[in-house]
């Protein structure tokens, strides 16, 4: 949690609330679902909170941003980011039924009236979004057709709708079909330490 006050300092008092309340409701959840590995649970805060929060680095939401999270699983990065962007709407999508039931139980008790979570494959789902996000759920070229065609066209931000995706390692042959449109930033440009250092996120605007 001082990490997440480290690198956001701006955090109003009601935030500050909700990520200290994130801890121990997926503390709960572990123990009934394995959601997060026990192991991993030490580090919450860094390797599932700060690491979601990367994106805000790069992408400040605006107001009625519309923000779709495509696998979210326990619902990263997609619960932080709605933490983070009170005034951006947020939908939260997974195939597995048990993990959205903790999601959906996390966003009402946080209070995060702005966010949904619902049990279905992000191809079925209508509407449009301004940007999708996820975290390493597959290659990007597999990724993108999922959600190619749920881009929003009105653009209002300063980076072009489209992914913002968390992955980390070697992706020079990942990215090689998008090298002409893709950046990418180094998570390790934003926060302190190891675990950090091979993560980037990665912009493909699709729009």
């Amino acid at each position: 949690m001082d990490a997440i006050v480290k690198y956001f300092p701006d955090l109003t008092a009601r935030q500050r609330e909700q990520f200290a309340a994130m801890l121990p409701l997926y503390e709960e959840w572990n123990s009934q679902i394995n959601v997060i590995s026990r192991r991993d649970m030490e580090h919450f805060y860094e390797h599932h909170v700060l690491h979601s929060l990367a994106i805000a680095k790069v992408m400040p939401f605006k107001p009625m941003c519309e923000v779709l999270d495509v696998g979210t699983g326990g619902g990263f990065p997609g619960v932080p980011l709605a933490v983070m962007f009170p005034d951006a709407r947020f939908t939260l999508v997974d195939s597995i039924g048990k993990k959205i039931k903790v999601v959906s139980d996390v966003i009402d008790r946080l209070g995060l009236s702005h966010a949904k979570a619902l049990q279905i494959r992000a191809e079925q789902l209508d509407g449009e979004f301004d940007f999708v996000v996820s975290r390493a759920v597959t290659a990007l070229p597999e990724f993108v057709p999922w959600v190619k065609g749920k881009i929003s066209k009105t653009q209002y931000h300063p980076l072009r709708n489209g992914i913002l995706y968390l992955k980390g390692g070697d992706l020079k042959a990942e990215l090689f079909p998008f090298r002409h449109k893709v950046r990418t930033w180094d998570i390790a440009e934003f926060f302190d330490g190891e675990w950090f250092e091979t993560k980037k996120v990665i912009h493909l605007p699709l729009s």
